[in-house]
């Protein structure tokens, strides 16, 4: 038989559909090097060679193989690229009572020129697809879509394509039209009003968010008419992992302490110090940005400061935290009220800040992956929260989980980009939410909220601010003084209140 001709197998049809995916052909000579050394065939092997390749190459060729032994003749995947409900790997990881995972600080190498904008949205395509691949479904790229016509896509085939949401709009006659890209191109979809169900989750769909779609062409070949849209979405966690942990102690959740602001509720705080100082089995506060108020992020908010210079807000912060007692472990992230930069991902505070606290606090970038006694906390100050309220339907302040489970249906922690939020394009998106975490914990809202979602812990831990002018007119009432106590051994959350008698 000629070499030149696929001998279609399982393994072969998944390397070409691998390639396929990525938007590129495999030479029949290529694939058969891969099929010959199968031992070191792998996805991560696959990924190596496309991350490889440039735009300008649309056939992978022998020359781009590239077979990298090991001494044991294997080569091993790293965990992010096969995401499991639980990380295998969370204890090598792990290397203390508190240790930090993920963080941008020192990390950053974004200048913001075009490539790095095409690098940052390649990336989160990437991962993102990779991650609803693994959910079990086959997708073509949407190239493929317009080959109908030539006899290579039947006119009723249930097809499934991976698309980044580009355009959202309601047709005339009341149809929600999606149209969505890949890296080989862009096609409609539409999502008809009489299927209620779907066209409620239509609705939910925001720009730039990635999904998969299941759907039959229309006659012309030019629409798909959707009957699935699926989410990259978390896994649902076992009852093994959701079962009694061997973690003793408890952790303190709370974010938007906003010093410096004369709306700061000092004697509320106070009160937490006092309670805080006397418990005995805290053993970790978690603080989720905003630790002081800031100088000019929003109209007219110099009227509403009691201290006007950012370094003393940030003294004053600290002497209030530095009350804390040493064993219990402070881990401090920022937020957009804070002297970093404004850009998502966001560094951890520099040298001369950290220098008014005492030396034992753990500081770090927002957001940040931390693990407290093998437990993975995913610290987010959550600015995308206004995001997704002011784009999904029914999305409230008042109920600040809802937008946070959203993001862990989207994998993504600000999937729309360029609305409130603004996002630095490095050349990995750190907003991907790659492996679930145990904890999900953001603030910004000013509203408290607990919730649970697929086994995963989702705390927004309000504020310590009372109403500002600023909120006033927005029709924003907050929920202050607040904290949130986690049990490390079941997760489970207890919600206390310091708030002063009326």
């Amino acid at each position: 038989m000629d070499q030149n001709i696929y001998q279609i197998t399982d393994k072969s049809s998944v390397i070409i559909e691998q390639f396929a995916q990525a938007g590129y052909q495999i030479d029949p000579a290529a694939l058969s090097l891969l099929l010959d050394n199968e031992k070191h065939y792998n996805p991560f092997h696959i990924n190596q060679i496309l991350s490889s390749l440039d735009d300008s190459i649309l056939v992978v060729g022998p020359d781009h193989i590239y077979l990298q032994k090991k001494p044991d003749d294997t080569i091993k995947s790293p965990e992010c690229l096969d995401i499991p409900p639980k990380d295998p790997d969370f204890e090598d990881e792990w290397i203390g009572e508190l240790d930090v995972i993920l963080d941008i600080t020192d990390q950053s190498a974004c200048i913001g020129e075009y490539t790095d904008f095409l690098d940052y949205f390649k990336n989160r395509f990437y991962t993102l697809s990779n991650l609803l691949r693994n959910r079990g479904m086959s997708f073509r790229p949407i190239e493929s879509l317009k080959k109908r016509k030539s006899g290579l896509v039947e006119e009723y085939d249930q097809i499934s394509v991976i698309g980044m949401v580009s355009n959202l709009r309601t047709s005339k006659n009341g149809h929600r039209l999606i149209e969505i890209e890949d890296i080989t191109g862009t096609f409609p979809v539409m999502v008809l009003k009489k299927e209620r169900n779907l066209f409620d989750k239509a609705m939910k769909v925001m720009l730039d968010e990635v999904i998969g779609v299941t759907g039959t062409l229309s006659n012309d070949g030019n629409m798909l008419f959707v009957n699935n849209i699926m989410q990259p979405d978390i896994p649902l966690k076992t009852n093994n992992e959701l079962g009694q942990r061997n973690c003793k102690g408890k952790a303190v959740l709370i974010s938007d302490m906003h010093v410096g602001s004369n709306t700061f509720l000092k004697n509320e705080w106070l009160n937490f110090i006092e309670w805080i100082k006397k418990s005995n089995d805290i053993n970790y506060l978690v603080i989720a940005g905003d630790i002081v108020d800031g100088i000019g992020i929003y109209p007219n908010q110099e009227k509403e400061l009691q201290i006007n210079d950012i370094y003393e807000q940030y003294q004053a912060a600290a002497q209030y935290l530095n009350q804390i007692p040493g064993h219990i472990k402070i881990v401090l992230s920022p937020g957009n009220h804070d002297a970093v930069r404004q850009a998502e991902p966001q560094p951890a505070f520099p040298d001369r800040i950290k220098s008014f606290f005492n030396k034992d606090i753990i500081f770090v970038g927002n957001p940040a992956v931390i693990s407290i006694e093998g437990v993975r906390v995913l610290i987010y100050h959550g600015r995308s929260i206004d995001d997704l309220i002011a784009t999904i339907p029914g999305m409230k302040y008042k109920d600040p989980t809802r937008p946070m489970i959203e993001m862990l249906k989207c994998r993504h922690l600000s999937p729309i980009y360029g609305s409130r939020v603004s996002i630095a394009p490095e050349k990995q998106d750190h907003l991907v939410i790659e492996t679930p975490p145990d904890i999900l914990h953001c603030g910004h809202v000013h509203t408290v909220g607990c919730a649970k979602y697929r086994g995963v812990t989702i705390v927004n831990s309000g504020t310590w601010q009372s109403q500002t002018e600023f909120q006033r007119r927005m029709n924003l009432d907050p929920d202050p003084a607040k904290a949130v106590v986690v049990d490390l051994s079941n997760l489970n959350t207890t919600i206390i209140s310091f708030d002063q008698p009326s």
